[in-house]
């Protein structure tokens, strides 16, 4: 019985839970359904304002773009109306331009009728005169037009003749310019520094004692190096030096070499030296070789016979007026070579009978004539072509000028002759004239001293206060200026200046 009743109990408090299970259930889901309602409230709240702040957000953003894109909307319509402007102003210009040279071109054709008119009625005048002129006088129609250009020039023929001499003076002119423009560019675009050609050269010897050995026993080596070499030798004109002087370069160089070699070598005796010699005018050989060589290869002048390049490697050894003959020719064949290039000339024969215009030189010693007429009988041995010795034998005026080449020759000549430093002519007779000055000046009583000053321009002449008074200064110094109007030839004037000068020296013991 109390089983069934706890049976009973057990069923009934299991309906019980089993119903307080739902209950509680219930009022938790309505508790949590609360809670959800609220928070979406709380969200949508949120969720709202949000949105409006988006919203103002957007409203702000878009109103700052519409002003970014109205903004060069309105410049861009300032700048198309400013160049509307612009552009019917210029359209108005542009016809009132147009109306212009509407108008000038009609009365430029106005003009053409009226110039075409005038012509008409002239060449009209002209045939009636003509016609008329061949009725009278019964001509013919060619010889009337002859007779009225006799007229015609007759009438106006100191006008033609003016105008023919303008012509001419203008054209002479021009020429002239022109080739002092070609003359000018060819020596500005060679410019060789020039070294005159010294009558002796100097050998440096390591020590004085060397000299004796040198001069040998007796002069016995000195006197057989000039037998061998012909040159003097200078011993004592300056320390630690010995000097070698001649008239021949080429003897000059074979006696440096060799007595540089003996120096050297030490051994000084007479056979050494004329074995030195020998060896020395064989190597020599080689050397003239070369400078040919070189100079045919430097102005472009190929093809010629190796004798005639020896020939011309000796113009190294010769000179003219203290300048280089070799040098010289050299230097006239890059001339003549721009200046056929500027004339329109053969440039190859130009250079080529610049190089050889003075090859006659290597040989007037050996040779009788002058140096143009045994350059000419070289080259035509060698075959040389003939334009290169018409052009080479002008130079001097000995012969016509048969080509433009045989000119532009000439003309380097002078060019490379007569620039200033190239020949030492004129400075010879500068100096010779300096000395003449001073000469003249020592030659009076009185005068110590005489320096020629300013170029030969001022002569300034110290006197012995003892021997020249202060009034005799005077008459002095017009007798020096008298002297040299007489006996001198000078261009412009030169100043006299006598200088007395009294001098008193003491000494303090």
């Amino acid at each position: 019985m109390s089983l069934k009743i706890i049976l009973i109990l057990l069923v009934l408090s299991g309906v019980g839970g089993i119903a307080l299970g739902y209950v509680l259930r219930v009022l938790v889901g309505l508790a949590q359904r609360g809670s959800v309602e609220l928070d979406i409230k709380q969200k949508m709240l949120q969720a709202k304002e949000q949105a409006s702040k988006i919203l103002a957000d957007a409203e702000y953003r878009a109103s700052v773009l519409e002003t970014e894109r109205l903004g060069p909307v309105e410049e861009r319509e300032t700048k198309l109306s400013a160049r509307e402007e612009r552009l019917s102003a210029r359209e108005e210009f542009l016809d009132e331009r147009q109306r212009d040279l509407d108008e000038k071109e009609d009365e430029l054709k106005e003009r053409e009728h009226e110039a075409a008119r005038v012509k008409q009625d002239a060449e009209k005048m002209a045939a009636q005169r003509t016609k008329e002129l061949a009725h009278v006088a019964h001509l013919s129609e060619e010889k009337a037009r002859e007779q009225l250009f006799e007229e015609i020039e007759q009438t106006n023929e100191e006008a033609i003749l003016l105008r023919l001499q303008k012509l001419e003076a203008h054209g002479r002119e021009r020429l002239e310019e022109r080739a002092r423009a070609i003359l000018v560019s060819a020596v500005h675009r060679l410019g060789n520094a020039v070294n005159a050609e010294l009558m002796s050269l100097s050998v440096a010897i390591p020590s004085e004692e060397l000299k004796g050995k040198i001069i040998g026993k007796e002069g016995r080596n000195i006197k057989a190096f000039e037998r061998a070499t012909g040159v003097d030798v200078l011993i004592d004109d300056a320390p630690d030096k010995i000097t070698l002087s001649s008239f021949d370069p080429l003897r000059r160089t074979v006696a440096k070499i060799a007595l540089e070699k003996l120096i050297a070598d030490g051994r000084i005796q007479p056979a050494k030296i004329e074995e030195t010699v020998e060896k020395t005018r064989a190597e020599l050989n080689d050397v003239i070789r070369q400078k040919g060589e070189a100079a045919a290869y430097e102005t472009g002048v190929i093809g010629l016979d190796p004798k005639l390049i020896q020939l011309l490697g000796r113009l190294a050894f010769r000179t003219s007026y203290g300048q280089n003959v070799l040098q010289h020719s050299i230097e006239m064949a890059h001339i003549a070579g721009m200046l056929a290039d500027e004339l329109g000339a053969d440039a190859n024969v130009a250079r080529a009978g610049a190089l050889l215009h003075d090859i006659g030189k290597a040989l007037d010693h050996e040779v009788q004539g002058t140096h143009v007429e045994i350059g000419r009988r070289v080259l035509e041995k060698f075959g040389v072509d003939e334009r290169i010795i018409q052009a080479m034998q002008s130079h001097h005026e000995e012969y016509p000028y048969e080509t433009p080449e045989s000119v532009i020759v000439q003309v380097a000549d002078a060019i490379s002759a007569s620039r200033p430093g190239a020949r030492r002519d004129t400075v010879d007779r500068y100096l010779e004239r300096l000395g003449d000055l001073e000469r003249l000046a020592k030659g009076f009583e009185g005068v110590e001293k005489a320096h020629a000053l300013a170029a030969g321009r001022e002569i300034r002449v110290f006197v012995n206060p003892g021997k020249v008074s202060d009034v005799a200064l005077h008459k002095l110094a017009r007798d020096i200026a008298t002297r040299i109007q007489e006996e001198l030839r000078y261009p412009g004037e030169i100043k006299v200046n006598v200088i007395k000068e009294n001098r008193v020296v003491e000494f303090a013991r």
